[in-house]
């Protein structure tokens, strides 16, 4: 009866662990955890199948059963090893062979060389026999027993060592292979001290149920894979925390910075309930109400709640995401995420700062500009006006005396009449001048603000143009050829003061690309294509080198170097993005110059 339960447990584990096998082998791409797995079934196959043929063939064919112990053995006395570097794999996810490994095999080679000649000085069994109570032992038999538990235990002190550390990660898998691996140890020490009775065939049969578990937690629950094993090595790392809870929103597991973002460094979480977590001091501005509406709207949902909140009594402001963690459909519990966006809060603020700082700087700059243009402007009409208001009073002042002057003619009167009329159109014209110079001054003043958005046409836009650079261009003594190809009544919707502040600025660039030489010219062209209009601007000077042509309207760089703060470009770029949905290109050579288009799509 025992040899038929034998030969059939034996014959089952057989088929289990060559198909086993056969699938492993089956696979392309194997990790080392894999490839270690299967060599402990090949090593369990092979006791297997020599233990199976001892039972069939031993007793029929008068064939000693310890000659077909002599292969089986290869199996059971390998096997510790083998197990010790599925441990050792398991918990480092990888390892390199090292040659001091090599002294591992040593005593596992002497015990089977002591077995196959064990007819010659019975070191390994001096009575050989399948009941191990009725076995008697050689020495090295027994040093073979207490070496395979030595590698039994170290490989499981490792194995607790690391659940120690890590337990809440894979909590089925855990008692798996502790099960798997404390099962034979303590079975073949209960038989070799013969506490119990059992055979020979106990001890693959206690490996092989080593094995069965191993395979159910590398394979049910995938700890093949190399990314669930190397998980709590990377979660440490990581610069975001986490902290998992089950469906009773009790924590689970969390990772070390998880402690270190909320300055709880001393704290064990796992067993916490969610809400008591909460209720510590560091965790002052997450809100119990909001945080039980998340957790009940993620049971039944896919999506990531997201909250950026700002943590009092620890000084942070902390992203949280919360995903719902679920096993074929059904909902297990939470994944908290927590990044901390201290730096970064810091980080914009200062670059909001400095950023109102430089378009305030620009803007000062650009007034100043302005300022020493409107002098200039203002100057040659207000002489011309005081002019003619003396032209007008030497004109009156003839009149006058020419009421009582009976030698005046009509005609004369007339002649009068005619040249007070003409001054006073100058002074008209005069007037004119200056209040389109103050409209075009005003209107650049609050350019960098001013969202106004109103049509306005070609010509309007060239006369402010030319008003508000004419004092730049003749004191650097650069003549301004201007070119418009378009009807001067098209219509632009858009701010006009945005639109002159842009192509001032790419004017007054292309006088300083001369670096102050005189007698220089600068095109400023206004043409269309199919679907857009465009305003180039273009100097014959040094152009821009690779470098700065590379980070244009990508950060604010500038040709200047301390006079210039690299903000108009950029700004002109997001103006003319932002407020005619246009863009800005260049082309720009050291030897022949640059030309800046300003392309606006036409509506």
């Amino acid at each position: 009866m025992n040899i038929l339960f034998y030969s059939f447990t034996v014959a089952v584990f057989l088929a289990i662990l060559t198909a086993c096998l056969i699938y492993l082998l089956k696979k392309i791409s194997r990790t080392q955890l894999q490839q270690i797995f299967a060599v402990n079934l090949i090593l369990l196959v092979v006791s297997f199948l020599f233990m199976f043929l001892q039972m069939q063939f031993s007793s029929r064919l008068n064939i000693a059963p310890i000659y077909f112990d002599y292969f089986s053995y290869i199996g059971i006395i390998f096997l510790p090893i083998s197990l010790y570097f599925t441990a050792l794999i398991f918990i480092n996810t990888k390892i390199k062979f090292k040659a001091s490994y090599l002294l591992m095999f040593i005593i596992p080679l002497i015990s089977l060389l002591a077995l196959w000649t064990n007819d010659a000085h019975h070191l390994f069994f001096k009575e050989y026999n399948i009941n191990l109570e009725e076995c008697v032992f050689g020495p090295f038999f027994i040093i073979h027993e207490i070496y395979s538990y030595f590698i039994y235990a170290a490989a499981l002190v490792q194995l607790l060592n690391y659940f120690k550390k890590n337990s809440g990660l894979f909590s089925q898998q855990i008692t798996l292979v502790v099960v798997g691996t404390v099962f034979p140890f303590i079975i073949n020490l209960l038989g070799t001290l013969g506490i119990i009775k059992v055979t020979v065939y106990i001890t693959p049969i206690a490996l092989a149920v080593s094995i069965i578990c191993f395979a159910l937690a590398l394979f049910k629950f995938q700890l093949l894979n190399s990314l669930p094993i190397a998980l709590t090595k990377i979660v440490n790392r990581i610069s975001d925390g986490y902290i998992v809870l089950n469906d009773k929103n009790i924590v689970t597991d969390y990772n070390n910075t998880f402690l270190k973002i909320f300055d709880i460094e001393d704290f064990d979480l796992k067993q916490m309930h969610i809400f008591d977590l909460i209720g510590l001091d560091e965790f002052k501005g997450l809100d119990e109400d909001t945080l039980i509406k998340a957790l009940q709207s993620v049971v039944n949902s896919n999506e990531t709640l997201i909250f950026e909140l700002e943590f009092e009594n620890i000084h942070k402001y902390l992203r949280l995401e919360i995903n719902s963690i679920k096993s074929d459909g059904i909902f297990i519990g939470a994944l908290i995420l927590a990044k901390d966006l201290t730096q970064h809060f810091n980080d914009l603020q200062t670059i909001q700062s400095n950023q109102s700082i430089l378009i305030e700087k620009e803007r000062l700059a650009s007034l100043g500009q302005m300022i020493g243009g409107i002098a200039h402007n203002l100057k040659t009409p207000i002489f011309s006006i005081s002019g003619a208001t003396e032209g007008l009073q030497d004109l009156v002042k003839e009149y006058k005396e020419s009421i009582t002057d009976n030698a005046v003619t009509i005609q004369d009167h007339l002649a009068i009449a005619k040249d007070m009329e003409e001054w006073l159109n100058k002074i008209k014209n005069y007037a004119a001048y200056m209040s389109d110079v103050i409209t075009a001054v005003r209107g650049q003043a609050v350019a960098f603000t001013d969202r106004t958005n109103e049509s306005f046409s070609i010509e309007e836009l060239t006369k402010r143009i030319s008003i508000l650079m004419k004092h730049e261009l003749q004191q650097s003594l650069t003549t301004l050829t201007t070119s418009v190809q378009v009807d001067k009544n098209l219509e632009i919707k858009g701010n006009i003061n945005s639109l002159v502040q842009v192509i001032n600025n790419l004017i007054s660039n292309a006088i300083q690309a001369y670096n102050g030489e005189p007698n220089n010219n600068i095109d400023f062209s206004i043409y269309k294509d199919a679907k857009n209009i465009i305003f180039s601007v273009k100097d014959y000077g040094s152009g821009m080198s690779e470098e700065i042509q590379e980070k244009l309207f990508k950060e604010m760089v500038t040709t200047k170097g301390k006079n210039g703060t690299g903000l108009g470009l950029f700004m002109s770029a997001s103006n003319i993005k932002a407020q005619f949905n246009g863009d800005i290109k260049f082309t720009s050579d050291q030897a022949t110059g640059t030309t800046f288009n300003i392309i606006i799509p036409i509506k």
